[in-house]
């Protein structure tokens, strides 16, 4: 990856850039998308992957994305679009949100209940925390209890929140890395959505990290490391193996999610992507 900690903060003022939609109309939430005859997990994309197009032309990316066989989408701001309208478009497209980049400001007590009733309506049950900082032990420490708390909240709702790695996730503060601070104080219901590339920027080993946390991992960035902006996954240095082998047993993962950040054509990678794990007999 090229300078991944500079993309970090694009990533959150991309977010926060982006106004999320109150939402007050309950529709159905639609059941989590499997593949019933195989028994695979569902591969979705991170439409960050696309974010220049997604701006321009929303439904024409959901459009395409659904073409290509992605069973659905995880969002990364909503383009100034209501929850209705977006539902409506994943409904046309016969895909569903597999999860939303929920900034860490939309999860706080003031907003959660306009984030919840939101994300009901578009039908996504995951709620992850795209970035946090903090600068000691105790900082991230009192993000895990928050984080505790807020899965209490929205349990009953059927939705799960959970946190998305970075590199800085992986650099020690105090002796231990925040990942570990963060993973070994919530509860199991936190979703610790690992990112397979961020991991390796950080300095650690994204099957060893992974293997830390069975049954933690119900959703995962599955991002290409190594080899260039253009490679996609089975062309880099990452033990796909092995991811693969956790996410399918302890892992207990529900959602494969491909991001892919530096492509000059960022829609083909996509295909490419989808086409690489068509090979490796995951979709």
């Amino acid at each position: 990856m090229n300078n991944i900690s500079s993309h970090s903060m694009n990533r959150r003022e991309f977010l926060g850039s982006l106004a999320v939609t109150g939402a007050t109309l309950a529709l159905a939430v639609p059941p989590l998308v499997r593949a019933a005859t195989s028994g695979k997990i569902p591969v979705g994309l991170e439409l960050y992957s696309l974010r220049d197009q997604c701006k321009t032309d929303l439904p024409g990316m959901l459009a395409a994305v659904s073409k290509i066989g992605y069973k659905g989408v995880e969002f990364a701001g909503y383009h100034g679009r209501t929850a209705k309208e977006l539902r409506k478009m994943l409904d046309d497209n016969g895909i569903v949100a597999c999860g939303t980049h929920t900034p860490y400001e939309s999860v706080l007590e003031d907003k959660l209940k306009e984030t919840i009733e939101f994300n009901q309506i578009i039908g996504n049950r995951f709620l992850i925390v795209p970035s946090m900082t903090a600068r000691t032990k105790k900082d991230w420490l009192a993000k895990a209890k928050l984080f505790n708390e807020l899965g209490d909240k929205v349990k009953a709702d059927g939705m799960w929140v959970g946190y998305h790695a970075h590199e800085h996730d992986f650099k020690k503060v105090e002796g231990e890395m925040p990942w570990d601070i963060f993973a070994s104080h919530t509860k199991s219901e936190v979703i610790l959505q690992l990112d397979t590339s961020n991991c390796a920027d950080g300095g650690a080993d994204p099957v060893a990290v992974l293997k830390k946390y069975p049954g933690r991992t119900r959703s995962i960035h599955i991002k290409p490391h190594g080899a260039g902006p253009e490679a996609v996954i089975g062309e880099d240095m990452l033990d796909w193996k092995e991811i693969f082998a956790f996410c399918e047993g302890p892992g207990k993962t529900e959602w494969y999610v491909v991001e892919h950040e530096t492509s000059k054509d960022p829609l083909e990678t996509v295909r490419r992507t989808y086409e690489a794990l068509k090979k490796l007999g995951k979709v």
